[in-house]
């Protein structure tokens, strides 16, 4: 089965690199069906002086990677790009996350959850504030937050739907309940949920998200994307080969076309 991915970030958000031609090439050479870029919103819930340039792009950077991506689409006509964007979901900024939304013709938002408290969780700069956590209690938090972006309705995908495992630690109590609640939230709202390879290439050796997760959003009818969160162009549709047994074994039949 030949998946779309629709996670791929441009050298814009300071952590990436490569050309965004680059990325279009190497998704052709795949034979991928079609792509989208998601790069990082810029930071728009901190003052423009605060804002990290090693985390996303600068407010002035987004018209131009708009721009570029419909550049790529006049010089590839032969593979579908959309435009999206990945936002960071800020409790009490919904207001201004939807301004800047609103300002380009995004085909999707995927929708995320970086931070708990305003600590950075997956950033490896901050991994030994996890020794002073209680991880169970961490993942309530992480969950919840995530309820609440998808209940936000500011996002067509929640992305990487259980990031906090990154860094492979995991709670000690069954998480089959905040799986239900979760797939019954995103159902409500409806999101659709993301299966982000990513995950194989950090701690956590999994995909975004465990099975158990995934089990439960097709339980509730939650529609299924694909992405690679692509940093560098050789990293397009990376480990694509392990989706389809995880949707299978998850009981999906098919994924969600986005920007159609």
């Amino acid at each position: 089965m030949l998946l779309p991915d629709y996670h791929i970030h441009t050298f814009r958000c300071g952590h990436a690199r490569g050309e965004m031609r680059e990325y279009v090439e190497k998704a052709l050479a795949l034979g991928l069906p079609q792509i989208g870029f998601a790069d990082h919103i810029p930071m728009y819930w901190l003052e423009a002086q605060e804002r990290d340039p090693g985390i996303a792009m600068f407010q002035e950077d987004l018209a131009e990677y708009v721009a570029e991506v419909e550049k790529m689409r006049l010089a590839f006509p032969g593979i579908p790009i959309k435009l999206g964007i990945e936002a960071d979901y800020m409790p009490g900024f919904e207001p201004e996350l939807a301004k800047v939304l609103d300002q380009y013709p995004f085909d999707y938002v995927l929708g995320s959850v970086h931070y708990i408290d305003g600590w950075g969780f997956d950033n490896p700069a901050y991994l030994h504030k996890y020794k002073y956590m209680n991880i169970d209690d961490l993942y309530c938090q992480y969950f919840n937050l995530v309820q609440q972006a998808a209940r936000s309705r500011l996002f067509n995908v929640i992305a990487h739907p259980d990031l906090i495992k990154k860094f492979g630690y995991r709670p000690r109590g069954d998480l089959r309940e905040l799986y239900e609640q979760t797939a019954c939230v995103f159902a409500e709202a409806s999101v659709a949920v993301e299966i982000n390879t990513a995950g194989l290439r950090v701690p956590a050796q999994e995909i975004y998200p465990a099975l158990g997760l995934l089990q439960a959003c097709r339980k509730y009818d939650v529609p299924v994307t694909t992405g690679s969160d692509a940093h560098e162009p050789g990293l397009v549709g990376y480990a694509f080969d392990k989706i389809e047994p995880m949707l299978v074994e998850a009981g999906y039949t098919k994924i969600l076309v986005l920007g159609s």
